[in-house]
């Protein structure tokens, strides 16, 4: 099998790398977040520093029409500085959680950003023209002294080099007592959600100083505390469902219109537990790491920490699909206990058609599942195997016995290098796979 996207056989060939190649790696540079806008024409990034960057897709050259176009930078700022909690003595970290891009209105661009506890929306917009003749004053900004003004001009506009300016338009502060670990946007377009360990609050884009509090599962007392929530996302086609999932591998699907604080859901979301793989960590290894409901809003897909199920909306008591991300790491479960990558969350994402799915792994593996043929692939994300449009050879992990020639052992996986973050093109198979501090795009290879 040569790849995995919407039932079709084919490659996927290396396109771009964004980032610096040092072997130490700033924490400040280590991306967080990875985002495609509505259209796929560009393409967001946060990171541990707080600073949002926006690629942008160039056109193909007319007379190369083999290559597609590139993502170049189009703009960067800074979105979240690092702030203290004098009341509870916590430094609030600048690492961007999440970036959601708003659906477009005009020719500006908009974007929610967050870290742990302010989210804010910015506005990217171009500017290639500037205002000249002016009455007051001079052409270098000096103010001219009235009386010798004798006639009046009126202003005109000129042109000049293309200027991308990054605006934040709104800030969301102080409605979260824990760290947000997610925002979604609603279909509305006007309202959206956050989510944080014990609640989930409803926002008006226009309204900052207020939000409604519509899921709130902290217990009276603290002790009793038996979950968190993981993630949230608000349903695509009908703003008034959300789900959130759980740290006990449970989803909650809640309806808006059925009462104004969503503690009653309305459909849950559970896989039976097999009592014969009970184990030590089936607790740690059962909590959901993201949820993503599919374009056409009918499933939604789950990520725990050795597989992707995909649900129906329909269907309550079990997923229609499960996938092994790597199973082979069940017997090392012990070690990634103790080296804490056992609570690493690893994000999933759909393809455009729904037809398939993406998730990471570790060793700069990222793994892709057709739903349809129910093929998988694994990938590698790596500097060595980034020649411009070259094939990338589907990777092979080998779990005891003799090892083949092209497999790596379970033994030698490098645990530090790990795909968290990854985000498919709306509408074309193109991806963007986030490895430490550098991003890399892959696209299906055009003969």
């Amino acid at each position: 099998m040569a790849g995995v996207a919407g039932g079709n056989d084919f490659q996927w060939c290396f396109s771009q790398v964004k980032g610096a190649i040092d072997e130490d790696v700033a924490e400040a540079d280590i991306i967080s977040t990875v985002e495609f806008n509505h259209s796929g024409e560009f393409l967001a990034t946060g990171d541990k520093g707080g600073r949002v960057v926006i690629f942008q897709h160039e056109q193909e050259c007319k007379n190369r029409p083999h290559l597609r176009g590139e993502y170049n930078v189009y703009s960067t700022f800074q979105s979240h500085e690092p702030e203290f909690d004098y009341l509870k003595s916590l430094e609030i970290e600048e690492k961007i959680n999440k970036i959601r891009w708003l659906a477009q209105q005009n020719s500006a661009h908009f974007l929610l950003s967050t870290n742990d506890k302010t989210i804010k929306l910015w506005k990217i917009s171009e500017r290639d023209k500037r205002a000249e003749g002016y009455n007051l004053k001079d052409e270098d900004g000096r103010l001219r002294d009235p009386f010798r003004i004798t006639s009046l001009r009126v202003p005109v506009l000129m042109p000049m080099d293309l200027m991308v300016e990054a605006s934040p338009r709104r800030v969301f502060a102080n409605a979260h007592t824990y760290h947000i670990n997610s925002i979604s946007v609603n279909s509305d377009h006007q309202t959206y959600l956050s989510a944080d360990d014990l609640r989930i609050n409803l926002w008006h884009l226009e309204i900052t100083d207020r939000s409604f509090n519509i899921v709130d599962i902290k217990p009276a007392n603290m002790e009793e505390l038996t979950e968190v929530i993981t993630a949230a996302e608000c349903q695509p086609n009908q703003c008034n469902v959300f789900v959130y999932s759980s740290s006990k591998g449970t989803i909650r699907l809640c309806d808006m219109r059925a009462a104004a604080l969503c503690d009653r859901h309305t459909k849950f979301f559970e896989e039976p537990e097999d009592p014969s793989s009970r184990s030590f960590f089936s607790e740690i290894i059962s909590s959901i790491s993201d949820v993503k409901f599919s374009h056409s809003g009918r499933y939604m897909m789950t990520r725990d920490y050795l597989s992707v199920k995909v649900w129906d909306l329909n269907m309550e008591n079990r997923p229609v699909e499960t996938y092994q991300v790597h199973e082979y790491l069940r017997s090392k479960l012990c070690s990634l206990y103790e080296n804490d990558c056992i609570f690493d969350k690893f994000e999933c994402c759909w393809n455009g058609s729904d037809s398939a799915i993406m998730t990471g792994s570790y060793n700069n593996f990222f793994r892709m599942f057709d739903r349809n043929t129910r093929k998988d692939i694994t990938l590698e994300a790596s500097r060595e195997s980034s020649k411009p449009r070259g094939t990338l050879k589907p990777r092979k992990v080998s779990t005891g016995g003799k090892r083949k020639k092209d497999e790596i052992s379970v033994d030698s996986l490098d645990f530090n290098k790990k795909i968290l973050h990854t985000a498919w093109h709306p509408k074309e198979n193109v991806i963007a796979v986030a490895a430490t501090n550098n991003l890399y795009i892959f696209q299906d290879k055009i003969n």
